[in-house]
């Protein structure tokens, strides 16, 4: 393939120095964990789809107990919020903020506490 493709025929995308990318995006360990703690929900019968938006502020996974419902979970990912109170959030089912913090897995840890309840029951 030519004009710059990369593996599996994507082609490679290459920011411009000092230019802000066009959309926020999770890192591929941060996805990872995400979807781990979905999937184990999802076992747990307590989640049954998800949504992923990416925008140019924000990436945002939200979890449904049912897809016609509003998400019972939403993880947010800003990096502007680095220095301040941390980029990663976790929205509850009515929007309240359960959780913010600079690293992810302390972020999860309402979810996960959540998960240990559901499996012990």
């Amino acid at each position: 393939m030519s004009g710059g493709a990369g593996a599996g025929g994507f082609p490679n995308i290459v920011p411009f120095p000092g230019r802000a990318p066009n959309q926020i995006g999770f890192a591929r360990d941060e996805l990872q964990r995400i979807l781990d703690l979905y999937g184990r929900m999802v076992a747990a019968g307590e989640w049954r789809d998800y949504a992923m938006d990416f925008t140019r502020d924000a990436a945002v996974f939200a979890a449904f107990r049912r897809a016609s419902e509003r998400p019972q979970a939403r993880v947010e990912k800003r990096p502007a919020l680095r220095n301040r109170q941390g980029m990663w959030a976790l929205f509850g089912e009515h929007g309240q903020v359960l959780k913010r913090g600079h690293e992810l897995a302390g972020v999860l840890a309402p979810m996960e506490r959540r998960l240990v309840r559901a499996v012990g029951d």
